[in-house]
């Protein structure tokens, strides 16, 4: 059913904007009067959108931030626990959102339900909102009679994953800023400072010592080809950028994230809370184990252990068992193995990879905070070397001068 967009007069004469949904604008006009409401104007939600937006840029108004899913699935979450119709929940979940994307996409969701369709069936209609993972519980939710349940744990996992993101943002955000600044300064400082220094010394006419020869010479390259240099930076971020979505080439970084040193051991225990988050998240909800791990090496973020639990996703469906397969990967720390190993033996796998990952994330935020609190020294040095080589190169040939004088 058609989704319009109004804007109307209430018996007060205040203005008011929303949605509806009917099968035209004149059943919307009268559902609206119905409602005691007076309509000014009144257009198809598609037509709304393409007046907004040209298509090359419609993606950025419909973005949905993970945080505002977040929020909006644990609403949901909360009133179907307390008994409320799908249905009612998704009216109420309409009525009281804030955010234009998601207030459209659950009404589209809510007349498909009432139409007749699924609610997994529903949600699939918005892959670039609903996530197949979330999709694949619904759907097991829904043939199981829990889907309040399967909601519930799904907002816990989004608010968990959500959670985590912000942390090693906010950790990364500072040094970030900092290095773009430092390198900034330096770059200013070579192409348009040090050549209005250095060129007293290349009027001199005498011989320079080798570290101000050097910053001379650098110092000219970016005064005149400083828009080559900027040039070639995008040109090598473009040509980077192709290659790391080739599969080819993003296999090839994957693997070299996971060689970082410090960084490296950070990102695979990364990898590894992710998908034993998810994981244990879809056998939680009633995914059968073999669909849980196709679903699952979907969002691991490296290729590298995606093809490594595929090739274990092969194995366990022969009859080996998940710790042992998981242990021939070479990729999953011993204590992870071990606590694996006991979930299978217990029947409680589902719940002991949500014990791994909270165990892999505590393990992630102290490793963060040592990596940054070694990271900003770091770049200090980095910092006061470079500042440090510009004023020995600046100073070396002035000391040779008073040197003369004398």
């Amino acid at each position: 059913m058609p989704i319009f967009e109004y804007e109307a007069l209430n018996n007060a004469g205040k203005a008011l904007r929303g949605i509806i949904d009917a099968e035209s604008a004149r059943t919307a006009r009268t559902k609206l009067r119905g409602q005691g409401f007076f309509p000014t104007q009144i257009r198809e939600e598609a037509t709304a959108a393409s007046e907004q937006a040209t298509p090359l840029f419609s993606f950025l108004f419909r973005q949905v931030k993970a945080k505002d899913l977040a929020l909006a699935l644990r609403q949901l979450a909360t009133l179907m626990e307390a008994g409320i119709p799908l249905t009612s929940s998704l009216s109420a979940l309409i009525e009281q959102s804030n955010h234009p994307a998601l207030k459209k996409t659950f009404t589209q969701i809510r007349e498909r339900v009432r139409e007749g369709s699924s609610f997994a069936d529903s949600l699939s209609r918005h892959p670039r909102v609903f996530s197949t993972l979330f999709i694949g519980m619904v759907r097991a939710g829904e043939a199981s009679g829990t889907l309040d349940l399967t909601l519930s744990r799904w907002a816990d996992f989004s608010e968990h994953q959500v959670a985590l993101r912000q942390r090693i943002r906010t950790a990364m955000t500072y040094p970030i800023f900092m290095f773009i600044i430092g390198l900034g300064v330096l770059f200013f400082l070579m192409a348009f400072v040090v050549p209005t220094v250095t060129k007293i010394f290349s009027d001199v006419g005498q011989s320079l010592p080798l570290p101000t020869m050097i910053l001379i010479t650098v110092s000219g390259l970016l005064n005149r080809f400083w828009w080559a240099f900027l040039g070639g930076l995008v040109i090598l971020g473009f040509w980077l950028r192709s290659s790391l979505r080739s599969e080819s080439g993003a296999l090839i970084w994957d693997r070299l994230k996971m060689k970082f040193p410090l960084a490296g051991v950070l990102y695979g225990k990364l990898a590894i809370s992710r998908w034993s988050r998810t994981m244990g998240t879809l056998l939680n909800g009633g995914l059968p184990m073999l669909q849980a791990l196709e679903i699952s090496q979907g969002v691991v973020g490296n290729r590298v252990l995606t093809k490594a639990l595929i090739r274990a996703r092969e194995k366990i469906r022969e009859g080996e068992e998940v710790s042992f397969t998981l242990r021939q990967t070479a990729l999953f720390p011993s204590l992870v193995l071990e606590m694996v190993s006991v979930g299978e033996k217990s029947g409680a796998l589902g719940k002991m990879l949500e014990k791994v990952a909270a165990t892999m994330e505590n393990e992630i935020e102290a490793d963060l905070r040592s990596l940054m609190s070694l990271l900003e020294p770091v770049m200090i040095l980095i910092m006061g070397l470079g500042v440090g080589f510009i004023a020995l190169s600046v100073l070396l040939p002035i000391l040779e001068m008073s040197q003369i004088i004398r």
